[in-house]
């Protein structure tokens, strides 16, 4: 059996900061934003796995999750938590460890209360999983307990 070798984060990615919840179970992960897009990506660890040595399917889930509400928030103009309240994903391939990942919104379109993106999940040039959400924007910043939480959604 050949030892698969670790691969790095690609140029332009930096570390997505700690202190936003249930994202920092995914650390170390990264983010790459530009103008209105935001791509998201991690080297898949032990921790990402699952008892087989693939990545974890609520792993996929969960960097849908983030490159969705981002790509969506980002086209409404907003630096926000807005809760998800629609996730489909479908899971084409597996992922390994040592492998980078990276989820990205390719399709989004903005209402007035509500966004709605679709993208990928990809492991080099393969598709891994393919996802689409509904994200809602609240009329109030209530959603967010603490502000230092969008200073680090910002930096």
């Amino acid at each position: 059996m050949t030892k698969r070798l670790l691969e790095t984060v690609p140029k332009g990615f930096d570390p997505l900061p700690r202190g936003l919840g249930y994202t920092d179970t995914l650390q170390p992960i990264y983010r790459k934003v530009a103008g209105d897009s935001a791509v998201f990506g991690l080297v898949v660890g032990p921790q990402h796995s699952n008892t087989m040595g693939l990545c974890h399917g609520g792993v996929l889930m969960t960097l849908a999750d983030i490159a969705a509400a981002t790509g969506a928030n980002l086209a409404h103009g907003a630096v926000s938590g807005s809760p998800t309240i629609n996730l489909s994903i479908n899971f084409i391939a597996c992922a390994r460890q040592g492998q980078w990942l990276q989820a990205e919104a390719e399709h989004v379109s903005v209402k007035r209360r509500f966004g709605f993106c679709s993208g990928g999940i990809y492991n080099g040039e393969e598709v891994v999983a393919r996802f689409s959400a509904t994200v809602y924007f609240p009329d109030h910043n209530g959603m967010l307990k603490d502000a230092s939480v969008t200073d680090l959604l910002s930096q």
